[in-house]
């Protein structure tokens, strides 16, 4: 951002306006600085010639800056430096001493520069305090740290102007190697200086996020309470005292912020406030958590916080824009999952803290928008956008317009500064680190209203999403020292989205080429929305048969939100066991319901039934399901009247049901057939059971033929039976009359012929010599 050369402000004094005039020849001329600092500068002034070209030598002691009070000083207050010093070199320091250095800053830019520095660069730094506001080491050791502490009234500081001042804290000494006096280490931080209420201030938004990973599993206990299960105790520990989110929320209730809450978040703390699960190690199984009152505590203390303030609701989850702009538009149902997500939002904060939140805002992650980015986030029904600075960039602006502008289709781009949003960013468990980031913040928000002091502006910080505890400390000691200054003024994220708009502000966002590279590494793969629509693919067909839905419609659908997360970024290898977990536990449900495995069957006569058993293993009753069952041949073997039959099935929850079906046999032998369920509108469920069914009784042909030759049977029996009658009977009666004595000659046929030719059917060949001759074939029995 470009910005003024000049550095604004006003004095109140003749002795003020002397200073100004000499601060800005000071900044206008580097060299003339250098110049008039020689009489206050005793230290660069007795160094050699070569101490310019020894400005690496600076860095040999490391001189920390861990405290500034205040960070806001007015005309009657003492400043309080402290820190410590380290001998980082080989040798010995002597004649050391710590001191302070003053000098002007005139643009958010050179705050930039100020900052980066890290060795003395003379005619840079600033005019030397001096005098008794040093402190002095007689010697430093190598590796050894000292402390130092310097308080000075804010008088004796010479601050002309209203505006920012590098304060410089310089340690000079000598070695035996280097026996004159020279700047060995030196760490620089800035003032703010108002004294006097600016005339115009500074309207300030703030963005409190309380946003967390994700904590739940998609797994309940099957209990009717379905008690939730935690990945695991991580949660807990951000609850408890001096933890990331009690951190947060204790600090946020002393400040004037907007509050930007992600759902899942209250809905998972809420979930702690009753029985709950964690899930163990091995991932199977679970151990109940003990943390009931610390959730409870949390959630009292937030509702207590945020009555009578501005909320801002993200949708559930906080889903990941950009990955669903850039990767899941090309994903059939991806877009409808935000939707869903930004209902859910409004409802579980509404419940949870019996506030109405606003629904209105998307943002995207770091604040980095392109077109698609902003359809997206549109089209859930929020009709303002927070970016940043960095992503939507003024070109030939030289101060900060108002956050606020039109982008085109009804939608505000509220762009956050991006200096300001990321002065936390970085470590700041070092008191180093966050006092000099404390300062900086100040420092640029000064700077903001001195770049044209007559127009107030609307600025909004966004910071990190999930800031840790040491960093959400450091942002409230910035927003304290904000509030005590004299230049800024708290608006809501609401108010700031309405704000006239700059007319020179830039309403053209940025194309996709310009998306940074960086962000677009971390954004959630197609295949990762792929496998989120199986998920919901597989859940629709599971809901049509549950008779209490919710049971598992609505916790599916939160885990199928939270697959979408921003916080999946730079965890790609987490992500994925997410939804891996998620679709395995939805599989383990649909499985409840299915098919009991059985043998192949036999069928031994014309028609019989067959069972087929229906398992429900789930608590809740299973309705609205067909079960069919289909022989591959039906012209051998029919199911009902053709080749399928189906029933209807409605099996309660734990038990199992036995459908029987009637089959008729046409044929035998082994005929294959299956069993397959069927939700209504026709789709398949679970996996078909598939058997034979071997058909081994005989068909009508067979029968009659069976039938036939038994027939024939009896009656050949019955002649055989009546032909001996007859010739027993006949030689009963021959048997008298000739006697014994006949002998052979009895035998004779032609004398039995003519003695009896009424029966010429009845010759003598007809016993034995007849039944070892072959039977004529038309005479067997098994025709």
């Amino acid at each position: 951002m470009a910005e003024a050369a000049d550095f604004p402000g006003t004095s109140p004094s003749p002795a003020r306006r002397w200073l100004r005039r000499t601060a800005a020849l000071l900044v206008g001329t580097p060299l003339l600085a250098g110049l008039l600092q020689v009489p206050a500068d005793p230290v660069a002034h007795a160094a050699p010639p070569s101490a310019k070209a020894d400005a690496t030598g600076s860095r040999t002691v490391d001189v920390s800056l861990d405290k500034l009070t205040p960070t806001t000083p007015g005309e009657g207050d003492t400043l309080v430096v402290s820190g410590t010093v380290t001998n980082n070199g080989k040798q010995t320091v002597t004649d050391a001493q710590v001191g302070l250095r003053v000098g002007p800053v005139n643009s958010r830019s050179a705050i930039d520069a100020a900052a980066k520095r890290t060795g003395f660069q003379p005619g840079t730094e600033g005019t030397e305090v001096g005098g008794k506001y040093t402190e002095k080491f007689s010697k430093l050791v190598p590796g050894v740290r000292q402390d130092f502490s310097i308080s000075v009234p804010v008088k004796e500081l010479s601050l002309g102007a209203d505006g920012v001042y590098q304060l410089g804290v310089a340690l000079t000494g000598q070695s035996s190697a280097q026996p004159y006096p020279q700047v060995l280490g030196i760490e620089r931080t800035f003032l703010p200086w108002q004294p006097d209420a600016a005339d115009t201030k500074t309207k300030t938004t703030y963005l409190w996020p309380l946003i967390s990973s994700t904590h739940l599993t998609a797994k309940n206990e099957s209990d009717e309470q379905q008690t939730p299960v935690f990945k695991n105790d991580d949660l807990a520990d951000e609850l408890a005292p001096g933890g990331r989110l009690e951190q947060l929320l204790s600090l946020g209730s002393d400040l004037d912020v907007t509050w930007v809450i992600d759902p899942d978040l209250l809905a998972s703390v809420e979930a702690m406030t009753h029985s709950y699960r964690i899930q163990n190690p091995d991932g199977t199984t679970t151990r109940a958590g003990r943390h009931q009152a610390v959730a409870n505590q949390w959630l009292n203390d937030l509702e207590t916080a945020v009555k009578g303030k501005k909320v801002v609701a993200l949708p559930f989850a906080d889903p990941d824009l950009a990955s669903l702009a850039h990767n899941g538009k090309a994903v059939s149902g991806s877009l409808g999952h935000l939707k869903e997500a930004t209902d859910a939002a409004a409802e579980t904060v509404d419940t949870i803290l019996h506030v109405k939140p606003s629904t209105d805002f998307a943002w995207p992650a770091d604040g980095a928008i392109d077109p698609s980015i902003v359809d997206v986030a549109t089209s859930a029904g929020a009709h303002s956008v927070i970016t940043r600075s960095d992503s939507l960039r003024e070109a030939n602006l030289q101060y900060a317009p108002t956050a606020a502008r039109p982008i085109g289709g009804g939608t505000t781009a509220v762009v956050a500064d991006a200096r300001l949003s990321t002065a936390f960013e970085g470590d700041m468990t070092e008191a180093e680190n966050s006092t000099l980031a404390v300062q900086e913040f100040l420092a640029q928000s000064l700077m903001i209203n001195l770049q044209d002091p007559d127009k107030q502006r609307s600025i909004v910080v966004a910071p990190q999403r999930m800031p840790s505890a040491s960093q959400a400390q450091s942002m409230a000691k910035a927003l304290t020292g904000l509030s005590g200054g004299q230049w800024s003024q708290p608006e809501d994220l609401t108010a700031a989205a309405k704000e006239k708009p700059d007319p020179q502000a830039t309403t053209q966002v940025p194309s996709a080429g310009s998306y940074p590279a960086s962000l677009r590494k971390q954004e959630l793969p197609q295949s990762a929305f792929e496998d989120i629509q199986n998920t919901q693919n597989r859940l629709d067909r599971f809901q049509v048969i549950l008779t209490e839905k919710h049971r598992v419609v609505t916790p599916f659908g939160r885990a199928i939100d939270r697959e979408m997360s921003t916080s999946w970024r730079g965890r790609p290898t987490e992500a994925s066991d997410y939804r891996t977990s998620v679709w395995g536990y939805l599989k383990e449900l649909t499985g409840q319901v299915g098919l009991i495995q059985r043998s192949d069957a036999k069928l031994s006569g014309r028609s019989a039934t067959i069972p087929i058993s229906v398992q429900n293993n789930l608590v809740q009753e299973v309705d609205h399901l067909v079960l069919r069952l289909c022989s591959h041949n039906p012209t051998r073997l029919k199911i009902g009247d053709g080749q399928c039959e189906e029933k209807p099935i409605k099996v309660s929850g734990g038990h199992s049901q036995s459908v029987k079906f009637t089959t008729t046999a046409n044929a035998n032998g082994p005929v294959p057939v299956y069993a397959q369920l069927y939700t209504e509108d026709d789709q398949p469920y679970g996996d078909a059971v598939r058997f034979e069914v071997n058909v081994t009784e005989f068909t009508l042909t067979v029968m009659l033929v069976i039938a036939g030759g038994l027939l024939l049977l009896v009656l050949a029996g019955f002649r055989m039976y009546t032909q001996r009658k007859r010739a027993a009977r006949k030689q009963a009666q021959e048997g008298p009359d000739e006697g014994p004595d006949e002998g052979p000659e009895g035998d004779s046929g032609s004398e039995s012929g003519e003695d009896d030719p009424e029966q010429p059917s009845d010759p003598t060949p007809d016993t034995a010599p007849e039944s070892t001759d072959p039977s004529d074939t038309g005479e067997r029995v098994d025709r």
